[in-house]
């Protein structure tokens, strides 16, 4: 008995003489190496944005914090004065906060409500600024002081 030998038809097809080499090439190619250089590029372009916009928020958030209490120590050398020496003033916080500057105005309330008693009141407005106009902080005080009674 003759067995069938079963043939598929890929194997009818001739195969093509294939090369060898016998050292496969090392490296990369240019396209792999701009496509690289592209991933990295993008990947450098948002970390620099996130970063550039957290040094500005750094800064927004050092004067918001530093101002008020700027003001404040403005606002208590004031309340300390006698009534006498209460004016409209301005200068700097020295070496220690530069680009910092202040501006006091002291105003005289007036309120038909309030009467004789609105005479005894003065209106302290604090400005503290950061590089001339840049950043502006605002605060205002009353202070209460029988004008008889200077201490």
């Amino acid at each position: 008995m003759k067995t069938k030998q079963t043939v598929y038809f890929w194997e009818m097809i001739p195969s093509l003489p294939t090369r060898r080499r016998s050292n496969p090439p090392s490296g990369f190619t240019l396209l792999e190496v701009m496509v690289s250089l592209s991933i990295i590029a993008i990947a450098l372009l948002a970390v620099y944005g996130n970063y550039s916009q957290t040094i500005s928020m750094n800064i927004d958030q050092k004067f918001n914090t530093t101002a008020p209490l700027l003001a404040a120590r403005i606002v208590a050398d004031f309340e300390n004065r006698p009534l006498a020496e209460i004016s409209d003033e301005s200068g700097d916080f020295g070496v220690e906060f530069d680009g910092y500057s202040w501006e006091t105005v002291v105003e005289t309330v007036s309120s038909e409500m309030l009467g004789s008693i609105a005479d005894d009141l003065q209106s302290i407005g604090v400005t503290v600024s950061f590089n001339g106009d840049e950043k502006v902080f605002h605060c205002k005080t009353v202070r209460f002081m029988r004008k008889g009674t200077e201490s």
